[in-house]
């Protein structure tokens, strides 16, 4: 059995790690510190436990898709035939492997799954979902739902409003 990590628990300078590193991962150590207060040696061991806990998961570029190609961005609902856990088990493992589905979440309500697929057009997509079909994965309906446009779209998370305030 494997144990997870015990989570530190996070004070206001954590929080400010998070925040300035989710604006910019590129920022040097110094700058990190100087934008939190600390020096840079407790700053820098903060920033190591807090990536040895699992709450610093990695460090990415941020690519604008529309300007590397043409890009078609389809949200689709899934509802499978059957709620055996093989039946899940066998539908995440085989989404994993598409790199087109970029997102892939397990959803409570009306469907079983909601993905955000990235495609070069709509035929693409399309193809993609014939492919997923022909598999026989047990999808009983699908629904498709085209971005038209981007309104909002993060990837920072918003901590100080996830996080109890200590004043409540």
């Amino acid at each position: 059995m494997t144990r997870r990590p015990t989570m530190p628990r996070l004070d206001a300078i954590d929080l400010r790690i998070l925040e300035a590193i989710q604006r910019n991962g590129r920022i040097t150590k110094l700058a990190l510190a100087e934008a939190v207060g600390l020096s840079a040696t407790p700053c820098w061991m903060r920033l190591r436990r807090l990536e040895q806990a699992g709450i610093v998961t990695g460090y990415h570029a941020r690519v604008a898709p529309r300007a590397v190609a043409p890009v078609a961005v389809v949200l689709m609902e899934v509802t499978l035939a059957n709620h055996r856990q093989a039946d899940f088990d066998r539908f995440e493992r085989i989404v994993r492997e598409i790199p087109e589905i970029v997102d892939c979440w397990s959803v409570g309500g009306g469907i079983d799954y909601l993905l955000r697929v990235m495609a070069r057009d709509i035929d693409a997509y399309q193809r993609l979902v014939d492919g997923l079909l022909e598999r026989e994965l047990g999808i009983d309906r699908y629904f498709t739902y085209i971005v038209t446009r981007t309104v909002k779209e993060s990837v920072a998370l918003p901590l100080a409003e996830l996080l109890p305030r200590a004043d409540a």
